[in-house]
């Protein structure tokens, strides 16, 4: 197996700013808390894929809700290579629960923009069986997997990443 990445957490000032977009209503001790207890993305076996991402908060979606997660994680890679993150598949088998980008596209130049790289996911529920989905703070919720990419002979892309979200394609 070749080791082409490094998990770390984001600083506290950058993992703050991102528990105040998602829980607004949440306190500082609350977000303290959760960064103290991030754990760091890990393989279950050594025959698994993904590395499970887990919640810094408990949560339950209703179905058709919506939650967006700080997760304080953000990720090293050496280039040629992306993570690509995805439901834990159990959670999808269960409850239906999806990435609202379907498939968590996270480039390995992403570690150097201003937010730290900072690894966000916004989940729902899309159960159509009318079940709630509860996650424990510490519960595994996504999976993240490393694969290695090509380019076109005749590629010719220098720019520079800075931010998340849209941030390649805005000029």
């Amino acid at each position: 197996m070749k080791r082409i990445a490094k998990f770390e957490k984001v600083s506290y000032v950058r993992f703050l700013e991102g528990w105040k977009d998602c829980f607004p209503d949440s306190g500082e001790e609350e977000a303290s808390a959760a960064y103290q207890n991030i754990r760091m993305p890990r393989r279950a076996t050594s025959g698994s894929a993904g590395y499970d991402f887990f919640a810094p908060k408990g949560f339950s979606l209703s179905p058709g809700e919506t939650i967006k997660i700080p997760t304080g994680i953000r990720v090293y890679m050496e280039k040629e290579w992306v993570l690509q993150c995805y439901p834990r598949s159990g959670l999808g088998f269960k409850y239906r629960l999806q990435l609202n980008n379907t498939v968590g596209i996270i480039d390995s130049d992403y570690y150097y923009s201003d937010n730290e790289g900072h690894i966000f996911v916004k989940l729902t529920n899309d159960s159509k069986e009318g079940k709630t989905a509860v996650l424990e703070a510490g519960d595994g919720f996504m999976q993240g997997i490393f694969l290695e990419y090509g380019i076109t002979r005749d590629d010719d892309a220098d720019a520079v990443r800075n931010g998340g979200f849209g941030s390649t394609s805005r000029k």
